[in-house]
């Protein structure tokens, strides 16, 4: 990583002074999560009728951005995202906000090789530190890699975030144009689902595939938190954690004393994440603790850094699959929900690991306006995004059953997913699949998977 040195130490100026830096047609950027500036977004929008042509790219914005709220037409700014939070879907829906297609981990390559370099980078960060550090707290992402390139770097102040290992999970002073100070109060939380006692149906099966010593990456979700619940409460013992997001049920592992790291080949001791997002409780979990780092997602999420610790186990959640094995996770055909983030990354990963496996969770079924759907279909909906391919498939998890679709053939993929269906639309894909020609012709009633 190349470190960016500014052209002179760094000045304080106020947030209404750093936003009139902006100028028509430039490029802003405003890191991700937690770390999305708040003052500095309120003075853009102060301002914004006086610009044209101005584009923020952000990710998983935790509170309202005030630019977008001053300029509801779009007349003056447009956000781009590269994984949309609740906030930022509704956005999409308005025509405000446009994904970014990715792979998470990818992204700090894309600033350094494809992007031109942005014209004002402006993040949170806490305050310097006895050695010049601005750290980020518990968000560190890609960040490092807009600065490098940066033509600014605003590093906007708070308190309010938790100080969280290493040292390099930040900005030196040397690269750092202007210091704006912060707004204090709370941090965003994240509501906890509690999980139903299909999450929990779902969540035994996976739990009964995790061994001691395995290292978990968890998605978001009440079924993966289910599974962390499980886990305290099943005698697994010594499991690591390399994982995208930091969620809550890991934390509630990590102080029963079943989350250790002693067997991980990477960070052993350590939980390693690039970002977290939960409760006050987390946060304060992760405040000035040497059992975490918070560390950049190309070194969280790559596949070939994945799999160097053994009997990775990758947890995610799907929205629907079709009887091939193919997973949409993102989208509601061509209404973009969420995005691609880590999941195709960890489901490589956790492939390539010495005695790893990947699980792609899901409800067999879901209620819309009182009609109840299944969520295996024989084809996708029209639209949707592809997030895991077949090819990379590994074990479906519904409520009915776990199944392992590696080596398996299109008929076979086909019956195993019809089984793990909700029993009132076994009948219905199984004709489908059979008029599909997924089945062999000829001998329909006595096909059969071992």
């Amino acid at each position: 990583m190349t470190r960016r040195t500014a052209k002179a130490p760094p000045r304080t100026i106020t947030a209404r002074e750093a936003a009139t830096l902006v100028r028509s047609g430039m490029w802003l950027d405003y890191g991700g999560c937690l770390n999305q500036p708040d003052a500095f977004d309120a003075a853009l929008g102060e301002r914004v009728g006086e610009l044209t042509d101005v584009k923020v790219r952000g990710c998983l914005s935790t509170r309202p951005r005030a630019f977008l709220e001053a300029d509801p037409a779009g007349a003056h700014t447009t956000a781009y995202n590269w994984h949309f939070s609740a906030y930022d879907r509704t956005k999409s829906d308005a025509g405000r906000c446009f994904y970014v297609p990715l792979n998470l981990g990818e992204v700090p390559d894309y600033y350094r090789r494809f992007i031109e370099p942005v014209d004002i980078f402006v993040v949170k960060a806490r305050p310097m530190d006895a050695d010049g550090w601005f750290n980020f707290g518990p968000t560190n992402l890609w960040h490092n890699a807009i600065a490098e390139r940066a033509r600014l770097v605003i590093i906007e102040v708070t308190p309010d975030l938790p100080y969280v290992f290493p040292r390099e999970n930040g900005l030196h002073v040397s690269e750092v144009d202007f210091i704006i100070p912060g707004e204090t109060g709370p941090l965003s939380e994240l509501p906890r689902t509690p999980p139903g006692d299909l999450d929990r149906r779902v969540a035994a099966l996976v739990a009964g595939e995790v061994e001691d010593g395995a290292t978990l990456q968890v998605g978001i979700g009440a079924m993966p938190n289910a599974v962390c619940s499980l886990l305290k409460e099943a005698g697994v013992r010594d499991i690591g954690v390399h994982t995208e997001m930091l969620t809550d049920g890991v934390i509630d592992l990590y102080r029963a004393g079943v989350v250790t790291g002693a067997r991980k080949r990477l960070d052993p001791g350590r939980i390693g994440f690039t970002f977290a997002l939960g409760s006050k409780s987390m946060y304060e979990a992760l405040d000035n603790n040497p059992d975490m780092a918070c560390l950049p997602v190309d070194y969280t999420n790559t596949p070939h850094i994945i799999m160097q610790n053994d009997r990775v186990v990758a947890i995610n959640s799907t929205t629907q699959i079709d009887l091939q094995g193919q997973a949409a996770s993102e989208s509601d055909g061509r209404r973009h929900i969420s995005g691609t983030g880590g999941q195709l990354q960890f489901v490589r990963g956790a492939y390539a690991s010495q005695g790893g496996k990947s699980f792609i969770c899901l409800s067999s079924a879901y209620e819309r306006r009182g009609v109840r759907r299944s969520r295996i279909v024989l084809d996708l909906t029209h639209g949707n995004i592809v997030t895991t391919p077949r090819s990379d498939m590994m074990y479906v998890v519904t409520e009915y059953g776990i199944a392992n679709l590696k080596g398996r053939s299109v008929p076979e993929r086909a019956r195993m997913l019809i089984e793990l269906a909700h029993p009132d639309f076994r009948e219905d894909l199984e004709r489908r699949a059979f008029d599909a020609r997924l089945f062999p012709r000829h001998t329909p009633a006595a096909f059969h998977v071992p």
